[in-house]
C-alpha cells in the first residue's frame, strides 16, 4: 500500500538532531521538576523538626523537678499544741516553720536576717504545703522526724537544671594554701590556677570600656545635636531683643538656657563614662595586675576543703575572698582536691546569688537533692509560682469545652448534611445554603469569637469564661467543616444500595437511616474527629469570649470559669519567668501529643472501615 498524502497534516520529525535535543530537553525539565519537588519536601520536612526539635528541647526540662529531702522534725508544739489530733488543728499547724528549722539546721551558721531569708527562698511555698498533706494523711507521724521531699524554688531548680547560666569547674593543678577557715581569707596556689578566670575578666573590662567609649560617643553627639539647639535659641533671642519683644525674649531665654544646661550634663557624663573606660583599658592593658570582682564581672567561686570561698579579688596565683561555707579545715588542699567554679553571667544579672549557691552545692555534694518526674504539672492548677504551677485545670477546661461542642455540633452537623444530600429539593435556596456553608469553613477563627461574644454573653447572658460559651463557639466554627465531610462520605456511598432498600418497599428515610447512613458512618466520624482537633487549637475566638481567666481550681461543670489549654499556653508565655518559658513549651508538647491522637484515630477509622465500592 502506497502512502497517502494529507493535506495540512504536519510530519513528525523524531529522527533529526533538533528532534532528539527537544526530547532531551523534556527529559532535563523532568528532572528538575521532581527535583523541586524533593527540595521542597527536604525543607518542609527539615522546618517541622527544627520547629519539634526546638519545642522538644525547652519543654523536656518541665517534666522534671528537683526535691530537697530533709530530716524534718514534726514537732507536736507546731502542730498540735493541744494534743486534740483534730484534722482541722493539724491541717491549720504551721508547717512553713518546720520546713525552715529543718533547713537551718543544715547551715547553723547562717544567723543574719538577709542570709536567713535567701535560705528560706531556696524552697517553694508550696513546699509546706506537701509536708501537710503528708502529715494530714498519717498523724502518727506527729512527733517523729521524717524524711520529707520539699520543693525547691523555680529559681534553685533551675540551677540545678543548668539552664540559669553557664557554668566552668575547673579542678586545682596546684597545691593550694589557705589562710583560715570563716570570714575574709586569701587562697596562695602553687601553679597558676587563677590565670584562665583573670584572663576572662581583663576581657570583660576590654568590653565594657568598649562599651563606654561607644556610650560616651553617643553622648557627645546628642550634646553637639542640644549646643546647636542652643545657638538657634540665641540667635532667635538676639532677634527678638532687638525687635524689642519682652514676650518672645523670656521664652528664648528659658529654651537658650535649658539648652545649655542640658548640653552642659551630657557632656558631664560623657567625659565621666570616658573616665571609666579609660581606667578600664588600663586595667586590661596590665595582664597580670590582681582585679577586683564586683557583682558586674562573671562569678569565680572556690570549692576548697568541704567549704566555699567566693573570690572578691583575683590574682594569677592568689586570690582574696569572702567565705561563704566554712571550710573545714586551713589544711593545705591536694592537687584535683579542690576546684574553681566560674559562672559566665555576672551575680547582678542572676536569679541565683552566689551565695545561694554555695547552700545549693553543699546540697547536692552531701546528697539532698533528688530528681523526680514533675506530677504537679499535670495534677496541679495555674499558679503565679513556676514550680506550682500546672494544667489539670487546663485540661479539664478543654475536656468539658470539647464534650459541649460534641454534642452540639455532630447532631446538628450530621442532620443537616443528610437533609441536604438526601432531602432539600434543589432550587435556588439550598445552593444559597451549601454556597455558605462552603463559605462558613473558611472564615477567620475571631469572627466567630466576635459573634460569640455579641450572642451568648451579650445578648443571651450566658456565664463569661464557661465552657459552654466556648464548647458553643467553636460548634460554631467546626459546623461547616463536619457538615462537608459528612455530606462527603454519604456521596460515596454507592446509590445502588439506596434503590436496593427501597425495591424491597423501604421508604425513603429509611433506605437513607437504615442503609446508607451505617455506611457513611466511617466517613463521617474521621471528619468530626478532624473538625474537634481543630476546636481543641483554636485560641482567638476564646480569647474574645473571655476565657482568659488565672484559673487555680479546676472547673466542676460546663457553668463554671475555666481556661483551656491553648489560652493556657498564651497565657504563659508572655510571661517573663525561664521556667514558665519551660512550661510552655511543655504544654505544646502535650496539646500536639493530642492532636496527634485523634488525627491518628481519624486515619485509623478511615484505614479501618473504609469499603472501596
Amino acid at each position: 500500500m502506497t502512502d497517502l498524502a494529507i493535506p495540512g497534516l504536519r510530519r513528525l520529525d523524531f529522527t533529526t538532531e533538533k528532534a532528539r535535543a527537544r526530547v532531551r530537553s523534556r527529559y532535563r525539565a523532568e528532572v528538575r521538576f521532581k527535583a523541586y519537588g524533593l527540595i521542597a519536601i527536604g525543607l518542609t520536612t527539615l522546618f517541622i523538626l527544627l520547629v519539634l526539635a526546638d519545642i522538644i528541647v525547652r519543654g523536656t526540662p518541665a517534666f522534671f523537678q528537683y526535691r530537697l529531702v530533709l530530716d524534718v522534725n514534726v514537732e507536736q508544739s507546731e502542730i498540735d499544741p493541744q494534743g486534740t489530733h483534730d484534722p482541722a488543728a493539724i491541717r491549720a499547724g504551721d508547717y512553713s516553720a518546720l520546713v525552715r528549722n529543718a533547713l537551718r539546721k543544715i547551715f547553723p551558721d547562717v544567723t543574719d536576717r538577709a542570709g536567713r531569708r535567701l535560705l528560706d527562698g531556696i524552697v517553694s511555698s508550696g513546699a509546706a504545703d506537701q509536708l501537710r498533706e503528708m502529715v494530714v494523711a498519717d498523724p502518727s507521724l506527729i512527733g517523729r522526724t521524717i524524711k520529707a521531699p520539699l520543693l525547691l524554688s523555680d529559681d534553685a531548680d533551675l540551677y540545678f537544671k543548668g539552664l540559669g547560666t553557664s557554668i566552668s569547674r575547673t579542678a586545682g593543678r596546684g597545691i593550694a594554701s589557705p589562710s583560715g577557715t570563716t570570714g575574709d581569707i586569701t587562697i596562695l596556689s602553687s601553679a597558676n590556677d587563677f590565670s584562665s578566670d583573670l584572663v576572662t575578666i581583663k576581657r570583660s573590662l576590654a568590653k565594657r570600656a568598649r562599651d563606654l567609649r561607644a556610650y560616651a560617643a553617643s553622648l557627645r553627639r546628642s550634646a553637639r545635636e542640644v549646643e546647636a539647639q542652643g545657638d538657634d535659641a540665641q540667635r532667635l533671642l538676639a532677634a527678638a531683643q532687638a525687635a524689642g519683644d519682652a514676650a518672645r525674649v523670656q521664652s528664648y531665654t528659658s529654651q537658650f538656657t535649658s539648652y545649655r544646661a542640658e548640653a552642659a550634663t551630657l557632656t558631664r557624663q560623657a567625659a565621666e563614662a570616658e573616665a571609666v573606660a579609660a581606667d578600664l583599658q588600663k586595667r586590661f592593658e596590665n595582664p597580670s595586675a590582681e582585679e577586683a570582682i564586683g557583682g558586674n564581672v562573671p562569678s569565680v567561686l572556690v570549692s576548697i576543703d568541704g567549704g566555699m570561698v567566693k573570690v572578691t579579688r583575683l590574682g594569677n596565683s592568689q586570690v582574696s575572698g569572702r567565705v561563704l561555707l566554712p571550710l573545714t579545715s586551713s589544711a593545705d588542699a591536694a592537687p584535683g582536691t579542690w576546684s574553681i567554679v566560674t559562672f559566665a553571667t555576672p551575680e547582678d544579672n542572676r536569679r541565683v546569688s552566689d551565695r545561694e549557691v554555695a547552700w545549693l552545692e553543699y546540697l547536692r555534694e552531701h546528697g539532698l537533692v533528688e530528681r523526680s518526674f514533675n506530677w504537679i504539672f499535670f495534677t496541679s492548677g495555674d499558679s503565679r509560682e513556676p514550680e506550682l504551677a500546672g494544667i489539670r485545670g487546663a485540661l479539664v477546661g478543654s475536656a468539658l469545652t470539647l464534650l459541649v461542642t460534641l454534642f452540639v455540633c455532630l447532631p446538628l452537623g450530621v442532620a443537616a448534611a443528610i437533609y441536604l444530600e438526601e432531602f432539600a429539593p434543589r432550587n435556588r435556596f439550598t445552593e444559597i445554603i451549601e454556597v455558605n456553608i462552603n463559605n462558613l469553613a473558611a472564615v477567620p477563627s475571631i469572627v466567630f469569637g466576635l459573634l460569640g461574644l455579641a450572642i451568648f454573653l451579650n445578648f443571651l447572658g450566658l456565664p463569661r469564661s464557661a465552657p459552654l460559651v466556648g464548647g458553643l463557639v467553636l460548634a460554631l466554627l467546626v459546623l461547616p467543616t463536619i457538615i462537608i465531610a459528612s455530606r462527603a462520605a454519604l456521596k460515596a456511598v454507592p446509590p445502588s444500595i439506596k434503590e436496593a432498600a427501597l425495591g424491597v418497599g423501604a421508604s425513603h428515610q429509611q433506605a437513607v437511616f437504615h442503609h446508607v447512613l451505617p455506611l457513611a458512618m466511617p466517613g463521617v466520624m474521621t471528619g468530626t474527629i478532624i473538625g474537634m482537633s481543630h476546636a481543641l487549637g483554636e485560641t482567638a475566638p476564646l480569647l474574645m469570649i473571655g476565657m482568659v481567666a488565672f484559673i487555680v481550681e479546676p472547673a466542676a461543670s460546663i457553668t463554671d470559669a475555666a481556661t483551656v489549654l491553648p489560652v493556657q499556653i498564651y497565657l504563659w508565655s508572655a510571661l517573663p519567668e525561664i521556667a514558665f518559658q519551660a512550661k510552655t513549651a511543655a504544654a505544646i508538647m502535650v496539646l500536639l501529643v493530642f492532636l496527634f491522637i485523634m488525627n491518628g484515630t481519624a486515619i485509623f477509622l478511615r484505614r479501618r472501615f473504609e469499603r472501596r465500592w
